[in-house]
């Protein structure tokens, strides 16, 4: 098959395709033979040789992917063979064919693409995870998220409409406030022409957030605590602005908050698959009725996997990227 599997870190230009061989499903795995891959940020950090694939998974990149199951390992049902499917990878993606547990796969419902399809299982289990599991989001609350028009971004102020919860989140221009807004989100603030601590209060009329779903790190995350209110929640998914912070240990006693955080891409898979069932339940009866889809940037034919990273990188995207196996 068909893959992009870097032998050495690098830029964009590393992504080049090479030949592999077709993974064979062990038992509880299905084969997938995609037809899209969703690229993300981990992605990238993994081109650059800063995020080892976990112990166990492919070197080759990828997170998550749609396609057909063409093949089952021990255990698993014949009947799932030519089913249409999306899936939570821990790497692997970027290839003409992967092989993943049964469990961690979701149908695709119809009136979905498969571009469309690729580009909800990573953030989808992300932000379900760490926003509803993690800091316990529920409706009425007000939640603060960072990179409101990245996947995560995109993804939560689409779960928090469906799920009766306000979301503020910020963006570096005014277009990209204003198409946050479109989306749905609640509030949009420009942190680069506004403190976002101060207009956070402003906004709750200083009470403050319920939770605050961050992936900045480094000197937001006391920032982040000021935005909480009593009792406040704040998880860490990602410490794109540096992995260190100074608090203040008495405020959060005082305040009784929760700092949390998680990273999704190590956890076993009994873990993913419990999420996908969850998920199953809670989450898919809306995207079966077409009131949850992701927003989509741009795709790219595979070979062209650098302009995809570069489109990333460069951070004037919309939504996700997503590369298709044509």
């Amino acid at each position: 098959m068909k893959a992009i599997d870097p032998a050495e870190p690098g830029g964009p230009e590393v992504l080049v395709l090479v030949d592999r061989p077709v993974p064979q499903p062990a038992a509880g795995e299905v084969l997938i033979k995609v037809a899209a891959a969703g690229v993300n940020r981990p992605d990238v950090l993994q081109r650059k040789g800063g995020y080892p694939p976990p112990k166990g998974a492919p070197s080759i990149p990828g997170l998550e992917v749609s396609g057909v199951i063409v093949a089952v390992g021990e255990g698993v049902g014949s009947e799932q063979l030519g089913q249409s499917v999306c899936a939570l990878l821990a790497g692997g993606g970027y290839a003409e064919y992967v092989a993943v547990a049964a469990g961690q796969c979701l149908p695709v419902p119809e009136g979905m693409s498969m571009i469309e399809a690729a580009a909800i299982p990573e953030t989808l289990f992300t932000v379900w995870t760490n926003l509803f599991e993690r800091a316990y989001a529920t409706e009425g609350d007000t939640v603060l998220v960072h990179g409101g028009t990245s996947g995560i971004g995109t993804m939560a102020i689409a779960l928090c409409g469906l799920f009766g919860i306000d979301i503020i989140v910020t963006a570096g221009s005014d277009e990209k406030c204003q198409a946050a807004l479109g989306l749905g989100a609640t509030h949009a603030i420009n942190y680069k022409t506004s403190d976002f601590v101060e207009r956070v209060k402003e906004i709750t009329e200083g009470r403050g957030v319920a939770a605050v779903l961050d992936m900045v790190g480094g000197d937001y995350l006391p920032r982040n605590l000021k935005c909480l209110a009593e009792d406040g929640r704040h998880v860490s998914i990602a410490v794109q602005g540096g992995p260190t912070a100074t608090i203040e240990i008495f405020d959060i006693m005082r305040r009784r908050l929760t700092l949390t955080g998680s990273t999704l891409r190590p956890r076993d898979t009994a873990f993913k698959s419990l999420v996908a069932d969850e998920l199953a339940q809670t989450v898919w009866p809306h995207v079966e009725a077409g009131k949850l889809k992701p927003v989509m940037d741009r795709s790219f034919p595979f070979a062209e996997a650098p302009a995809a990273h570069m489109r990333m990188e460069a951070g004037d995207h919309v939504g996700k990227i997503v590369l298709t196996m044509g």
